[in-house]
């Protein structure tokens, strides 16, 4: 069972490579959350394999954008950025989101045990973004 977000990106007809990182080190090298890779397997999706890396410098030169997940995300993602040029690479996961409400922010699940909503919140974010990145209009 392919997920939307793979269904969407096997449909681009540019390439797109996707890390994923965080602005804190807190867990470096460690794997994810048995309840995120338990989501991401019901649809489809193994993200055991997955370490935890922090954001570096040389991110802000690789990649086209950098997402973040929430407020404090952008505001670190902003703060460590080389120069104001990889500072404007920085957006928000939710500015995709066609249902958000106004409040961007991707909401912890780890703290409210709410992995299969936060699932679908990133799955449509993630879905248009990669529309959105196929018509040139990111």
């Amino acid at each position: 069972m392919a997920s939307l977000v793979e269904e969407a990106r096997a449909e681009l007809r540019v390439s797109v490579e996707v890390d994923s990182a965080g602005t804190g080190g807190y867990h470096n090298g460690s794997g994810p959350d048995p309840r995120s890779a338990a989501e991401a397997r019901k649809h489809g999706i193994d993200i055991t394999g997955q370490k935890s890396r922090q954001v570096h410098a040389g991110d802000f030169i690789y990649f086209d954008m950098l997402i973040a997940m929430d407020e404090s995300n952008l505001t670190n993602l902003i703060d460590a950025a080389p120069t104001e040029e990889a500072a404007a690479k920085v957006r928000r996961l939710r500015e995709f989101d066609l249902e958000a409400d106004g409040d961007l922010d991707v909401p912890d699940p780890y703290y409210e045990d709410g992995f299969d909503g936060v699932f679908a919140m990133v799955e449509r974010s993630c879905v248009e973004l990669l529309r959105r990145i196929e018509s040139g209009t990111v």
